[in-house]
């Protein structure tokens, strides 16, 4: 079977993001354990695992909070005609800090509150905000017979 065509650019860019995940996923479980590990020697054993519970079930509570939060402002955004960027980026954020704060572990939890908590979204929605301009909002142009830039597109009449 015939491997279909793609961009060289699309190939690098799927070739980085499957190295990132792979190191994601090798990483991302060491740094869990070893800290847990050294939280465990400082605090005990079942204190650690307490404390975990407990860091579990604050952020089920928050996302819960927060999700339906989300969803009434989305709600409403929607109702109004308004375009709802800023309650889906939020529904994004929160769906990911709540899938790493079921992942165990502190550091996940850590990033996971940080997505999800009302004052540090806003700053995680404006990367998120930066990072999605850059991958899908760039037009490539190139330079017009004015030595200008031109921006290919059609005109319907209606």
């Amino acid at each position: 079977m015939a491997q279909p065509v793609t961009p060289s650019g699309a190939a690098s860019r799927r070739t980085r993001w499957r190295r990132w995940l792979f190191v994601a996923l090798l990483i991302v479980p060491i740094v869990e354990i070893a800290t847990i590990i050294g939280v465990g020697k400082v605090i005990g054993g079942w204190p650690t695992v307490l404390l975990l519970l407990l860091e579990s079930a604050l952020g089920a509570w928050l996302v819960r909070r927060e999700g339906a939060r989300t969803w009434r402002a989305l709600s409403t955004a929607l109702q109004t005609g308004r375009m709802p960027s800023r309650e889906l980026a939020d529904a994004a954020l929160v769906l990911i800090g709540g899938t790493l704060l079921v992942t165990p572990g502190f550091v996940t939890d850590i990033v996971g509150f940080f997505f999800i908590l009302p004052v540090t979204r806003p700053l995680t929605r404006g990367f998120l905000e930066r990072a999605v301009a850059a991958r899908f909002l760039a037009t490539p142009m190139r330079p017009g017979p004015g030595g200008g830039s031109t921006v290919e597109g059609s005109v319907i009449d209606r």
